[in-house]
């Protein structure tokens, strides 16, 4: 028993307590970007940006820990930071895809997929340890959604759902 328990658990490289905090930061802000789509009543709102921007994050955590694993000591690791950035973004557009869609001749949605899209890019950043980004790409992102729909609105955007 002893053995097993030993071998179910990995000691992470980074500390726990940063773990933690990058995931919360993540949290916050994706949730920050889904209160506004959910405020606005959009498809995509609070729960699934703030889902979005975790898993990203988590995901990224998962590849630098996965470098530091003791099954592969004395192996050479190499991780390719631009896959993980296209496995991450191939299937957050995937999602967002799946909100955009062509009605009487407008196409709605396309906002709120973009949200997405930025909390899975956002969370991939706080994950990687870069929160001065992903902080920079939240407060653009309010800025965007926020103080230019008073001046642009959603009727030129036509993503009025």
């Amino acid at each position: 028993m002893e053995e097993f328990l030993e071998r179910f658990g990995q000691q992470t490289w980074l500390p726990f307590s940063v773990i933690a905090a990058r995931l919360f930061l993540a949290a916050l802000l994706g949730s920050l970007v889904g209160m506004e789509r959910e405020w606005r009543k959009r498809p995509a709102g609070l729960r699934t940006h703030i889902l979005i921007c975790v898993a990203t994050a988590l995901i990224s955590i998962l590849a630098i820990e996965i470098t530091h694993v003791d099954v592969f000591a004395g192996q050479e690791i190499r991780i390719d930071p631009l896959r993980l950035i296209e496995a991450t973004t191939a299937g957050v557009a995937f999602l967002a895809a799946g909100l955009i869609f062509f009605a009487k001749g407008e196409v709605h949605g396309l906002t709120t997929g973009a949200g997405m899209w930025l909390a899975g890019a956002i969370g991939l950043a706080v994950g990687l340890g870069f929160w001065q980004i992903a902080v920079l790409g939240t407060i653009l992102a309010l800025v965007v959604l926020g103080l230019l729909h008073i001046f642009v609105g959603d009727s030129v955007e036509h993503d009025s759902r």
